[in-house]
């Protein structure tokens, strides 16, 4: 027996470390992450989760971009008929949010429950609602009733797929990680996944020379979608968080919230508290603001360079390069910032960022239009600013999230509950800001403006223009003086200072 054990103590080797050996089982997905890892030195969860955005980005740039212009301007869509499809719009979007994520926090069926087969399923149609406003439905007359249905299908099918599956990848931002590291390294791979997708609108203002040339602008936006679907397919394979096992959290869930049926009761109980929770109250309204600013910046843009800066100031091209930085460069700015997040949080960053805003916007009233090398650069950079900020709006959500976890003792976030219920409040800005802006346009002669087939002479539309630039001013200045207020007295203001929570 002795001599057997000094056998078995000679042949005895410890194992191996994990890390330095591919995985023995599990399929080829298993060692492809082990490669990505450990050969490579890319994260591959992040890199995964990241897709999303190139995907979700390469569409939602073009779309929010070109949308209010083509039916404008393109297809003439009457303003009432605008008004009415944002109206139809506005409800819908603030109905689907927490519809939607109640549905993916207690759903039975893994299409819904599960992130990743959310991503996975919801892509190829998500790609498709993509398409359908560039495609009229037939020749449209100037004040079609068609061009106005066009408009609310096109608009509530978009949004309804890009909530199934952007609110299932916000779930997993929450869910992959409680460590603010984890979310930081997250954010920086999503950044450079959002900058890549933001050239989408650079490349598309090249190609069909600012959609001048529609047949290629069509074009290009099929390819976008063909490419979007192929990068969200990645995420639902290859993502996984730290709540995988769904059926069984699920189960828990369902156990913890009555028989598990999709009630009434039970929206409104979880509802209820998530919106007693402070934090979320303050960021809820600081959002909304947010969401209306943003919107406001990439529905019309556009529209104000081309009608306040001359083109003979401006070419095409620098038009479109111009454009294209509006997206491109705050994903840089979120990229160069990430020390500064390290070290600084959010919380300080994002207040940062409305202080900016308002004395931007003040200046650049005083020092009035007719600079418009200055016009042009204040209207990249207060996008740029807008855009930047927003995109980490992810992180005090995520804190929210684990304060509602602990505070209500819960075997499982709510993630999906709390990025959705968020969305209620704040989406219906998307819908505001177009109709507010169209309807205050209008008032100064900007419809007859967009009617003209022939270059209209300057001196008819000085009120129009000044319209215009009191809007580029005072809408952001007076935005960024209700966020200011708002957003101070939020109370999640170190985590970035706790290692784990």
């Amino acid at each position: 027996m002795r001599t057997k054990r000094r056998l078995a103590r000679a042949n005895y080797a410890p194992p191996q470390q994990p890390a330095a050996q591919p995985p023995v089982r599990g399929g080829r997905r298993e060692l492809y992450l082990w490669k990505m890892k450990f050969v490579l030195g890319i994260h591959p969860n992040a890199l995964a989760y990241s897709m999303t955005t190139l995907g979700a980005g390469m569409m939602n740039s073009i779309f929010n971009f070109y949308y209010v212009k083509l039916f404008l301007n393109r297809y003439k869509i009457s303003e009432v008929a605008f008004h009415q499809a944002q109206v139809v719009f506005m409800i819908w979007n603030a109905i689907n949010d927490p519809l939607f994520g109640y549905i993916q926090d207690n759903s039975k069926f893994a299409c819904c429950s599960r992130r990743q087969f959310s991503i996975l399923y919801g892509a190829p149609l998500y790609a498709l609602a993509f398409l359908l406003p560039w495609f009229p439905w037939k020749h449209y007359e100037e004040g079609d009733w068609l061009s106005g249905l066009h408009l609310i299908v096109a608009l509530c099918a978009f949004d309804g797929l890009l909530t199934f599956v952007l609110l299932a990848q916000c779930a997993l931002f929450a869910e992959i990680s409680t460590r603010h590291e984890s979310r930081l390294q997250l954010i920086k791979y999503n950044q450079v996944a959002t900058l890549i997708g933001s050239t989408s609108i650079l490349f598309c203002g090249l190609i069909s020379d600012n959609m001048e040339n529609f047949a290629y602008f069509q074009a290009f936006t099929v390819l976008v979608a063909a490419l979007a679907t192929a990068c969200m397919c990645y995420t639902g394979k290859y993502s996984t968080s730290q709540y995988e096992q769904r059926e069984i959290y699920t189960e828990n869930a369902n156990r913890e919230n009555g028989d598990g049926a999709l009630s009434w009761s039970s929206v409104i109980s979880l509802t209820k508290q998530i919106m007693t929770e402070k934090n979320f109250l303050f960021f809820v309204t600081m959002n909304f603001f947010q969401v209306f600013h943003l919107a406001f910046c990439n529905n019309f843009m556009m529209i104000f360079a081309d009608n306040l800066i001359p083109k003979d100031v401006l070419s095409s091209s620098v038009r479109s390069i111009m454009y294209g930085a509006g997206f491109i460069c705050p994903q840089c700015l979120v990229l160069l910032s990430h020390a500064s997040l390290k070290k600084f949080g959010y919380y300080r960053i994002i207040l940062f960022s409305f202080y900016f805003e308002g004395v931007a916007a003040a200046v650049m009233f005083v020092l009035g239009p007719e600079h418009y090398y200055l016009l042009a650069f204040y209207l990249t950079t207060n996008m740029v600013i807008v855009q930047a900020s927003f995109s980490l709006f992810n992180l005090p959500l995520a804190d929210i999230v684990d304060a509602d976890l602990i505070k209500h003792k819960r075997r499982s976030p709510l993630s999906s509950m709390v990025f959705g219920t968020n969305a209620l409040f704040t989406k219906p800005a998307q819908s505001l800001a177009p109709m507010l802006v169209v309807t205050i346009l209008n008032q100064f002669g900007y419809e007859n403006l967009s009617n003209e087939v022939a270059q209209p002479d300057p001196s008819l539309f000085l009120g129009l223009h000044d319209a215009m630039f009191y809007l580029i001013c005072l809408v952001p200045l007076c935005i960024a003086v209700i966020q200011i207020l708002t957003w101070t007295p939020f109370s999640i203001q170190n985590s970035h200072m706790i290692a784990v929570r």
